[in-house]
């Protein structure tokens, strides 16, 4: 492994933990957070939920799970190029999607719409909150007592009044100070790993063509390659070696784009990334050709009249799943009816404990568990 570079997070820098403890004996800090996160029963959940598509609606296209591992493998890849914390990298990424409600984006914008009286919905507190709270796997603290600089990273966005009452892990989002360069990292190589991939699962559920993604430059132009490269290759295999090599392009362009940031800046202690703008980024063409591909994605997949309908019905499973619990708590398991009474200990962040009960119940669902609950609940003959 290389050395790291002097701006990289590293233990003799670390913030440490909420509760203190003994120092593992046969791995780093960071490598003991992100074994806990893969342990971890949020971390198993993230199988059956989905980003674009629902569960059940087909084995081949990508959960959370699956999402999660490829952002790790990339992120950690630039971050050993940048000679900057890969085991930190990798900890953020396997934990970056814990607190994703079930059915992706239309699910978290059901609950942030129930918990507008309550203090909102935010995915990325969520995932803090898991950590930090919800998983209960020690018998000395709450949560997985994760070190500052995982917890940080998590955090990728977070409201203003929400930062307020974290105390320290929010401070930066009321000073304009960035997190670390592994943080930053694993934010672009969600970016990659998202925007390439639902390419992937649109092709294959036949909501998008390729006579569609000819009008997107950064398919169109290493399509061209493959095909030149490779006269007569067809299918899937020319999907594959197009899609592998648009990652490519876009890693190779961050990280060169990334090194010249930090040599501009004289960047040379972390405390230096912190008070620096963020260095972590595409040059200009490379982002011209990504906000051309969100923006194709966003028109002819995620508003695809097909993903609208099954997004419309996710929507209605957690407005009504959400009321139902709210009229009546009874109806919650038990550990959760015992948080909605108020009974655990408050948190800062919490504005009624009865409504954050029942949505942390609901973002802990998976797609099929909640449909499951729905059916509970509303459909004659079902237990």
């Amino acid at each position: 492994m290389p050395e790291l570079a002097p701006y990289a997070a590293g233990e003799s820098t670390s913030l440490g933990r909420i509760f203190a403890e003994p120092p593992p004996k046969s791995r780093s800090e960071f490598q003991r957070d992100r074994d806990r996160i893969v342990h971890s029963t949020a971390f198993r959940r993230l199988e059956y939920k989905t980003q674009v598509f629902v569960n059940h609606e087909g084995d081949l296209f990508r959960t959370r799970l699956t999402h999660s591992i490829e952002v790790a493998q990339i992120a950690r890849a630039v971050a050993r190029a940048l000679r900057v914390n890969d085991d930190l990298t990798e900890a953020i990424a396997f934990a970056h999607d814990l607190g994703h409600t079930p059915f992706g984006h239309a699910g978290q914008d059901a609950l942030n719409e129930c918990m507008k009286d309550h203090g909102g919905f935010e995915h990325n507190l969520q995932s803090l909150r898991t950590v930090d709270q919800l998983e209960e796997h020690y018998g000395a603290f709450n949560g997985l007592n994760l070190t500052y600089e995982t917890r940080e990273g998590i955090l990728k966005h977070c409201s203003p009044g929400n930062a307020r009452l974290l105390g320290e892990i929010g401070r930066r989002f009321l000073e304009d100070r960035r997190p670390s360069l592994e943080a930053q990292i694993c934010n672009f190589a969600d970016e990659i790993g998202y925007n390439n991939h639902d390419v992937d699962d649109g092709l294959r559920s036949g909501l998008i063509t390729l006579d569609q993604l000819a009008s997107v430059s950064l398919f169109a132009r290493h399509q061209a390659e493959v095909l030149a490269a490779f006269p007569g290759i067809a299918g899937r295999r020319m999907i594959h070696e197009t899609i592998r090599r648009m990652i490519d392009a876009q890693v190779t362009d961050l990280l060169g784009e990334t090194l010249r940031r930090i040599s501009a800046a004289g960047v040379g202690t972390i405390e230096d990334v912190r008070k620096t703008a963020t260095l972590v980024g595409f040059s200009a063409p490379m982002q011209k050709e990504n906000r051309a591909l969100k923006t194709f994605l966003h028109e002819n997949l995620y508003r695809h009249y097909q993903v609208l309908r099954m997004t419309n019905k996710a929507r209605r499973i957690i407005i009504d799943l959400f009321s139902a619990f709210m009229s009546d708590p009874r109806l919650l398991p038990p550990q959760y009816q015992q948080k909605a009474r108020g009974d655990d200990p408050p948190q800062k962040a919490e504005h009624d404990p009865k409504a954050r009960a029942v949505a942390d119940y609901i973002a802990g669902m998976t797609d099929r568990y909640a449909m499951k609950e729905h059916r509970r609940l509303f459909a004659v003959g079902e237990i």
